[in-house]
């Protein structure tokens, strides 16, 4: 083809998302690195990792942290990294919160974030989405700090066989530790249900002794 002077005619695949934008709204950033919510609850941020295992090689976390309280409030971990992964890691967070409404849930614009399920998922639910700008993990800090975090004080320390090895290791570092034990200096060096107990307690003093 190149002695002939032929060169093949490619169309390059584009994703449009015309509809989208107008049946869910646009993409916008509402967060924009304002990392404070003043009650649980309120903003919720949303990210996605991977875990080498020798057996089933690259597996995949996904997370959803409360910026106001730290915790974790939901994930789940799956050998793909599908709309699955996240649309399971949303109703898990969902329903361990009791079903809040008009949450602002933060993600980056990955294809995962952005599929029409997952949307719609989240529409079903009252939440109100929230996406980074293109390549700017800085718009997402938090989670991405958690999920570093987990990797130097976790997963690089260990060397996992199977799918399973890891869903263990996880359960028992997220569950057992970090939402239970794990201080943060950001609440106070409280562990993150440590400061969601308390916040609420001081939620129910109020209401039931008023300052006038």
């Amino acid at each position: 083809m190149k002695q002939l002077g032929i060169r093949s005619i490619v169309i390059r695949k584009f994703k449009h998302y015309s509809q989208r934008i107008s049946r869910f709204g646009t993409f916008d950033n509402l967060v924009n690195r304002q990392f404070f919510a003043s009650k649980p609850n309120q903003i919720w941020l949303s990210d996605i990792t991977y875990i080498h295992t020798v057996k089933h090689g690259w597996t995949y976390l996904a997370s959803i942290l409360d910026v106001c309280t730290r915790k974790i409030v939901g994930f789940h971990f799956a050998r793909k990294m599908d709309k699955n992964l996240v649309i399971s890691t949303l109703e898990k967070a969902s329903h361990n919160q009791s079903y809040p409404t008009d949450v602002i849930l933060h993600s980056d614009r990955g294809s995962q974030y952005t599929s029409t399920d997952y949307l719609e998922k989240a529409k079903k639910l009252g939440m109100k989405l929230s996406y980074s700008k293109k390549g700017c993990p800085f718009d997402n800090a938090p989670i991405e700090s958690f999920h570093a975090s987990l990797k130097k004080e976790e997963v690089y320390l260990k060397h996992y066989s199977d799918f399973n090895d890891v869903r263990i290791s996880l359960f028992s570092c997220i569950e057992g530790f970090y939402n239970r034990n794990r201080i943060h200096s950001a609440i106070n060096f409280l562990s993150p249900i440590e400061f969601e107990k308390v916040f609420f307690l001081m939620l129910i003093l109020t209401l039931l002794c008023p300052i006038y």
